[in-house]
């Protein structure tokens, strides 16, 4: 028998989740825990993979929620069976250092993806280096993504940028409403890569930064790239791993 913590949002689903399963199972502490079961939607997972992960314990989703792409199904019967057959991915997130008005320094954590939108009715005016290098002078429009293989069917897709597969180690770098270069369609990079983001007029076009679920205002600039030494395990029953989510995403869009 595994020892299990529950993790369990507010939703309605996840409220009737926790009647059923606190009558089935015992709560452990994390410490003591062997599974963190999270029960809600994706943002919730992603919140709570961020704040725990430093406990060195694989995330067992269910969702909760609505899409639940980082989740399995909804289940309340033979959890502990499902949690043993289950399979390990390991994901490594985006470390992204952000500057912004007031010289205000933060960092972050992405699973899934930074994006910098412009602010307010200007457009925003953004300078990109990959490894020290220019990429773009000067790019004009609603703004850009940058994203992990987990997070490329997210709102990366639905900005037109590429699928990665999820053992690609490859990062996605998008433009989102691209004015110009107007035919940009963005890159794919080696996750070693460091990618800064400039925003080149602060004052006239003000720009936001949201790093999965965060959000920084009046950014000045950003730095990002993947961080190896951080390891977030996440565990898929077999017919719903991350793999055959993203394989699935790729043969809907060729299709």
């Amino acid at each position: 028998m595994k020892k299990l913590n529950f993790i369990i949002d507010k939703t309605n689903k996840a409220k009737v989740f926790k009647k059923i399963i606190f009558k089935k199972y015992k709560n452990y502490s994390i410490s003591k825990c062997d599974v963190i079961v999270v029960a809600g939607g994706d943002g919730f997972m992603l919140k709570t993979v961020k704040k725990l992960y430093k406990y060195n314990k694989p995330f067992y989703g269910i969702n909760c929620g609505s899409i639940g792409f980082l989740l399995n199904k909804y289940i309340n019967k033979n959890l502990i069976k499902k949690i043993n057959k289950a399979k390990t991915t390991i994901i490594h997130p985006l470390k992204v250092n952000t500057l912004s008005k007031g010289n205000i320094k933060k960092s972050f954590l992405a699973l899934n993806e930074l994006s910098l939108f412009r602010q307010s009715k200007q457009t925003a005016s953004l300078k990109l280096k990959i490894n020290k290098k220019t990429l773009i002078k000067k790019l004009i429009g609603d703004g850009v993504l940058l994203c992990t293989p987990a997070g490329s069917t997210a709102y990366n897709l639905s900005v037109d940028g590429p699928i990665l597969s999820l053992n690609s180690k490859k990062l996605a770098i998008t433009p989102i409403s691209p004015f110009r270069p107007r035919r940009w369609k963005g890159k794919i990079l080696s996750d070693k890569s460091s990618i800064h983001i400039v925003n080149l007029d602060q004052k006239k076009r003000p720009v936001a930064a949201v790093i999965d679920n965060n959000e920084i205002r009046n950014i000045l600039h950003v730095k990002a790239m993947a961080n190896k030494k951080i390891k977030f395990k996440l565990l898929f029953n077999l017919r719903e791993s991350l793999f055959k989510k993203i394989n699935s995403e790729q043969k809907r869009k060729i299709s």
